[in-house]
């Protein structure tokens, strides 16, 4: 293994607390009841299309779902930098990485715009090898573009590299591209997912365990 990539919302950076406070404004904005985090949280994985379904209950096919997943972003747009932090131990797992002659990045189907200033503002941007949004390739996860983008980044086999994510998807995406694959089982997983079934070849609980891994 010489490359380890990160999902970013949910395995490398805490995001649901600013993704959840963005939908409670467009919910106020309707004159709706604000949700607590803890029923936001396992759905932030689902990018719009999964907080729009849990705060209005629309989904991509109703006439009003573009109008307002547009009205979702630009609101997440302006508070997207409220309180995003590392994942507890996550700075200390970095760390290890580099000091084990690893080399580290990111791969997440946030578009661009977000995603840019999310990683500056954590001060990620120098320290990641890549930094690969869902916008970067002609297809987001569960397809492998951007995960195979990043190998090219990082001049690292897909073989050689190890992928770690919260979501179905990203597991499909890292074995479609040929990579190992782990469940961060600390991050976005709602009651309703099977993580068992997702064919992961591993496991973590915290980003602790990221030590064992390599």
């Amino acid at each position: 293994m010489k490359a380890i990539l990160f999902d970013l919302d949910g395995t490398l950076v805490d995001t649901a607390q600013d993704l959840g406070f963005a939908l409670n404004l467009q919910l106020q904005q309707y004159g709706k009841p604000t949700l607590a985090d803890h029923a936001i949280r396992p759905f932030a994985s689902h990018g719009s299309k999964g907080l729009l379904n849990l705060g209005f209950g629309i989904t991509p096919d109703h006439i009003d779902f573009i109008r307002m997943r547009d009205e979702y972003l630009e609101i997440y747009e302006s508070v997207l930098t409220r309180s995003p932090q590392l994942f507890n131990g996550m700075q200390s797992a970095l760390e290890n990485i580099v000091a084990k002659g690893f080399k580290w990045g990111i791969v997440t189907n946030k578009p661009s715009r977000f995603t840019v200033p999310l990683i500056k503002s954590l001060g990620l941007t120098h320290r990641a090898a890549c930094v690969i949004s869902g916008d970067d390739a002609p297809q987001p996860k569960p397809s492998p573009d951007t995960l195979l983008l990043a190998c090219e980044r990082v001049q690292v086999k897909p073989e050689d590299c190890l992928y770690i994510g919260d979501a179905e998807r990203d597991i499909q995406a890292g074995k479609a591209a040929g990579m190992k694959t782990v469940i961060a089982m600390y991050g976005y997983i709602d009651v309703s997912d099977q993580p068992l079934s997702w064919g992961a070849d591993a496991f973590i609980h915290s980003p602790s365990e990221i030590a064992n891994l390599i």
